[in-house]
């Protein structure tokens, strides 16, 4: 009998080798990214339209189509804000991400404690919003109104954290985040 010598494939752009990290993000991190990012967007912008289907139904009053869609919308994103987030930290577990661009230890610790502050309201925010909304936990609903301004700091602190990177540094950081095409390379 003899023993099976053919080889594992070589890893692809998107399976780098074991312990080594891949140079770019994955085609589906990068939709992911993109995909979450205009979802908050949405849920900070037409956050009002919840406030008011909230009340609307503790009070037992009648709000326009528009209003209700909004608000109805809003529940929707949020779950599919945790959905997503929950398949891009799995894809991180398992296929890596790019190496973390140089920096000093502030600007390294500034950066990782952003990312985690991120993901933290990823999947806490749809949670306190759906604990407020289906059991009625008014402690958790405060919590998720107070999110609002967490996220607006932390999309500014990490565009201006991208601007610094492309306009001062020219280290390219943000082309990780990019399709194919936008890192120079062919599709």
């Amino acid at each position: 009998m003899s023993a099976d010598t053919s080889s594992a494939p070589a890893p692809t752009a998107q399976e780098p080798a074991a312990g080594t990290a891949p140079a770019a993000y994955s085609p589906t991190q990068i939709v992911l990214h993109w995909v979450v990012a205009a979802l908050v967007v949405f849920q900070i912008v037409f956050a009002e339209a919840m406030e008011e289907l909230g009340e609307a139904a503790e009070y037992g009053e009648r709000i326009g189509a528009g209003e209700a869609l909004l608000g109805n919308l809003h529940i929707w994103a949020g779950f599919a804000i945790l959905a997503l987030t929950v398949w891009r930290l799995v894809l991180k577990a398992t296929h890596g991400a790019p190496p973390e661009p140089k920096g000093t230890p502030a600007t390294l610790f500034l950066m990782r404690a952003t990312y985690a502050l991120f993901y933290l309201l990823l999947i806490a925010v749809p949670l306190t919003g759906a604990a407020a909304w289906y059991l009625g936990i008014e402690a958790a609903g405060e919590v998720h109104e107070l999110s609002k301004p967490a996220f607006i700091a932390l999309i500014a602190l990490h565009v201006a954290a991208t601007i610094w990177h492309g306009v001062v540094l020219k280290d390219r950081v943000m082309a990780r985040m990019l399709p194919a095409r936008g890192r120079g390379q062919s599709a």
